[in-house]
This record gives C-alpha cells, sequence and structure tokens, in this order.
C-alpha cells in the first residue's frame, strides 16, 4: 500500500503539472497516469487500495465540497433570483429525460432504465466543477453578476436531486417495483409518487445540519478548544466527514448538500474562522486532487467501452447539447445574463467524474438489464467531459465572462505576494528588510530588494546585497538595482513588477505628523498606487 501511494502521489503530481504546462488542466495528467499504472496496464496500485478507493473519493469530495460552500457569496446569490435554484433541477433534469429517450432507441432499453442511466449521465461532477469555479472567482471572471457562485449552488443541488432519484430507480428495477409507502390518514404513497416529498426532506434537512455544524464549530473554536490551526482543522475536518458519512445511518438528508451549507454558513457566522479553515481545505485538496483523480483513471473499465463507443459519443452529444441546452435556457430565463454569459454554461457546467465513478457500476452489481452499458456509458463521459469541460472553463471564461473585482475574504486569491523593499545606504536598510522579511514569512511570499544607484558604487551594492543574503535567507528573493529619480523609479518598478506592497523607510520621525514633506517616503507614499508601509529608523 504504501508503495501504491507513492505511485499515485508521485506520479500523479508530475503528470498533473506536465499537463498544465502543456496548456491543459492537470487532471487530465492525472487521469492519464491512472488509466497507465491502474491494473489494466502497468498495475503498480494494490488491490487493497483499489478497494478503498470509493471511500477515498468520498473523503475528496468532501474536501471539495467544503472549499465550494466556503467560497459562496450570498450576497450573489440573493442578487440571481431563482437562477441558481433553477440550475440546481432544470439542465440535470432535461439532459436525464432526454437521455432516458435516447436510450431507447439506442440501446432498446426501456424508459424507467433509461432514465436510471439519465440520472448517472447527468449528474455534475463537483470535483472538476467547483476547482474551475473556485479559480474563476479567484481571477475574477463573472464575480459581478455571481456567475461562478451560481453554478455552484445548482451543481449541489442537482447531484442531491439525480443521486435521490437513481437510488430510488435502482431499488424499484432491482426489486421488479417498490413497495408503497403508508403515511398518516391511510394515505398510501409508491416510490415514485414519494419522490418529490423526500426531495425536499434532504435539501431541508441538509440545510439544517450544515446550519447546525457551523453553529457548533464556530463555538468550539472561538471557545479556544484548539490551539493550533492544525487542531481546527482535525475539528472541521472530523465534522464534516461525519456530516458525509451518518447518512449511512440516517438516510433522510443530502450528506454532500450539509457540507458545502456548513461552509457556507461558517462565513456567516465567523469571517475569521472560515478564512483559516478555507486555508486549510486549500491544503488538504492538494494531495486529495491528485488521489481522486488517478483513482479515477485506475478504476475507467476500458475493455467495456469498445461496442459502444459510437453510439455512446451520440447520446453524450445530444443530451448535452439538446438536454441541458433547454435546461440552461429556462434556467437563465429573465435574468440579466448576456448571452455570452449563458454560453458559458456548456464548458462551465458540463463535467462529470465524481458521481459516475462512484455510480456507474451499481446498476450492474444490482443485475439490472443493461448495467453494463450503463457502466460502459459512465466511463465513457469520464473521458470526455471531465478533460473538456476543466479545459474548455479556462479557455472560454476570459472571452464570455466580465472580470471583476476579487473578493478576497470569499476565495483564496492565486498567486503568492510579492513585497519591494526598498533600501538605501542609511541604517534604514536593516529594518526595512526584517520588515519585508516579517510579511513574507507570513504570508509565504517573496520579496524583491530594490536599491536605487546613481553612482556605482559597487561597494554600497555588495554590502547591501550581503545584508539582503543574511537576513532573507529562508526567503526567495531578488536583488535589483535602478537608476533615476528615487520615488519615480520605486513606484515604476513596483508597477511593472505587480507588488502586493511596497516597504520603505521612514527616517527618524515617531509621529506621523512630523514625516518632512518632500522626502523620498512621502513622495511614494503620493504618488504609489500600490500600498505603502513605512518603517521608522
Amino acid at each position: 500500500m504504501l508503495a501504491s501511494a507513492l505511485w499515485i502521489l508521485s506520479m500523479g503530481f508530475f503528470a498533473g503539472q506536465l499537463a498544465q504546462r502543456l496548456g491543459a488542466p492537470p487532471l487530465i495528467g492525472m487521469i492519464l497516469v491512472g488509466i497507465a499504472i491502474g491494473p489494466q496496464s502497468a498495475d503498480f496500485i494494490s488491490p487493497e487500495v483499489l478497494d478503498a478507493a470509493d471511500d477515498l473519493r468520498l473523503v475528496a469530495v468532501m474536501i471539495i465540497l467544503m472549499k465550494a460552500g466556503l467560497g459562496l457569496d450570498r450576497e450573489k446569490l440573493a442578487q440571481q433570483g431563482t437562477v441558481a435554484l433553477r440550475l440546481g433541477f432544470l439542465p440535470a433534469s432535461t439532459e436525464a429525460v432526454v437521455v432516458a429517450f435516447l436510450s431507447m432507441f439506442l440501446f432498446n432499453f426501456d424508459f424507467l432504465t433509461g432514465l436510471l442511466l439519465g440520472c448517472v449521465v447527468g449528474a455534475e461532477s463537483p470535483a472538476v466543477i467547483v476547482p474551475g469555479m473556485l479559480r474563476l472567482k479567484s481571477l475574477g471572471w463573472g464575480v459581478a453578476k455571481g456567475i461562478p457562485d451560481a453554478i455552484l449552488t445548482g451543481s449541489a443541488l442537482s447531484d442531491v436531486l439525480l443521486l435521490l432519484v437513481f437510488s430510488l430507480l435502482l431499488n424499484f428495477l432491482g426489486q421488479q417495483g417498490g413497495e408503497p409507502v403508508t403515511l398518516f390518514a391511510g394515505i398510501t404513497l409508491s416510490p415514485l409518487q414519494l419522490l418529490p416529498f423526500q426531495v425536499i426532506l434532504e435539501i431541508v434537512l441538509g440545510l439544517a445540519a450544515g446550519f447546525l455544524f457551523a453553529r457548533l464549530l464556530v463555538l468550539v473554536l472561538v471557545q479556544q478548544w484548539t490551539r493550533s490551526v492544525v487542531q481546527d482543522m482535525i475539528i472541521a475536518t472530523g465534522a464534516a466527514l461525519f456530516l458525509v458519512i451518518f447518512t449511512e445511518v440516517f438516510p433522510y438528508y443530502s450528506g454532500y448538500l450539509a457540507v458545502m451549507a456548513m461552509g457556507f454558513f461558517l462565513i456567516e457566522f465567523d469571517a475569521p474562522v472560515a478564512r483559516l479553515i478555507r486555508g486549510g481545505f486549500d491544503v488538504l485538496w492538494t494531495v486529495a486532487e491528485i488521489v481522486l483523480f488517478v483513482l479515477l483513471g485506475a478504476t475507467i473499465q476500458l475493455e467495456v467501452l469498445g461496442n459502444i463507443l459510437l453510439p455512446g459519443l451520440l447520446l453524450l452529444t445530444l443530451s448535452l447539447v439538446v438536454g441541458r441546452a433547454i435546461g440552461w435556457y429556462l434556467s437563465t430565463l429573465g435574468s440579466n445574463w448576456t448571452w455570452q454569459e449563458k454560453v458559458f454554461l456548456l464548458p462551465g457546467n458540463m463535467a462529470k467524474a465524481t458521481v459516475q465513478a462512484a455510480i456507474g457500476a451499481l446498476p450492474l452489481a444490482a443485475g439490472i438489464e443493461g448495467g453494463e452499458i450503463i457502466l460502459a456509458i459512465a466511463a465513457l463521459s469520464i473521458l470526455t467531459t471531465a478533460p473538456i469541460g476543466a479545459w474548455a472553463t479556462q479557455v472560454f471564461a476570459p472571452k464570455l465572462l466580465e472580470k471583476g473585482e476579487v473578493d478576497p475574504t470569499k476565495v483564496a486569491v492565486t498567486g503568492r505576494p510579492v513585497f519591494l523593499a526598498a533600501v538605501d545606504t542609511s541604517s534604514l536598510a536593516v529594518p526595512v528588510l526584517r520588515k519585508a522579511a516579517d510579511l513574507a514569512r507570513r504570508s509565504s511570499g517573496e520579496v524583491i530588494v530594490l536599491y536605487i544607484d546613481n553612482v556605482g558604487d559597487k561597494r554600497t551594492v555588495d554590502e547591501l546585497q550581503s545584508k539582503a543574503k543574511q537576513l532573507l535567507a529562508d526567503i526567495r528573493y531578488e536583488f535589483l538595482t535602478q537608476s533615476g529619480a528615487v520615488p519615480e523609479a520605486i513606484v515604476q518598478v513596483a508597477q511593472a513588477r505587480q507588488v502586493t506592497d511596497v516597504v520603505i523607510g521612514k527616517r527618524g520621525h515617531r509621529v506621523w505628523e512630523k514625516v518632512v514633506l518632500g522626502s523620498v517616503s512621502q513622495a511614494v507614499l503620493e504618488m504609489s498606487p500600490i500600498p505603502v508601509i513605512t518603517v521608522d529608523g
């Protein structure tokens, strides 16, 4: 098992990085490596790890749904009105129905078996959609109208609906009929008649569970039951995992929706706690992403694809272009979305992977006629829509969405902070370097040390480089020399290198009001559009 873990993490990481450098999403490289080292190829993954794949996928999905909840913006969702709610039901439902009818002609399924396949195909992949939407939020694409938030929420709700319908149909077809349920006053309902009530119950109880656990989590963390971020993450991860697995004991609420709701309510109850937990789940996802997609590739049954490849591609294409298009149109009807933003739903909301990997084999295991075809279509949907959806989201977002202001309180901003330390030959050079070093250590950032040299004094430059090397030994930094007017040169370099903050010395002045007008620090403060941090001598 240890050797398998080494293969999965190391090969998955490098394959993902290679795919990213080639302009493709990292998950493509991870899936391909999973196929290469899986049991159908090199067979480097032990049977014990493959047997635990479902549980490992469950943990990975829990992590990504928690990240999704911590990235939601209540104001943007309220601004969209019912768009997010409609996205949660209409596209998935219309696609499932279209798949059901198409499968009757392509595979000679009856309608209920076709609808079972539709539930498998129509479910959206949080493992692909959530990272993609959070990345768009961190870059600002579509955030003004809350488009990533609407897609995130709609994706979670649609999976609740389709997973519930899938489980009821699987039970119904497996038993050749379902047991009727008798309610109060002698009212008897069949499983299909009971479906709307079960959907509402799972959603309501899922939201309630997320609300309750968010309250408890804030209470425990704010009351200082923990002493470090690591301990905070142990409590938060344990709570999220409990919400997911407790559905096996109490199957009347949606565990996935509860986890996402817990992250959402955490932001509302205590934003600082939510920010700390978001950072921890960002780290967890770095590992979970590799495990999820490598195991996804390793468990894809390639041999079952041959006979249904062409009809399967036809079914997936028509269900996406016709079924989902109708749902997307109805979902955004009456909204303030432009036609370009509506078109973006095609790449942004099409990916299928995690749910298909989790439930695609269940009909075959239950003895449903046509189960091997359902499994093959599930595998084909993963191989086609997941890579294309992830790639197209990155490519078409700048072309179809408007760029807005990034809200760092809702999502981690991409990239490392860079601090510009402006030094001179005075005694302020050391305090400035120490301040920049402290800021960089706290934020895992980098430092640019800038000296304006209008004299060409090599000895002075060497001394400053020696001080920088000593004080920034554990930080990635760069030493620059520049000539010209000092304030203008500092601001010019800061803008050109897109630094986060400028750190500069303030000569011997203890009170702000006593800064001498015309000094370098004052001039930089007045000229710079970038925040300036002054350090006293």
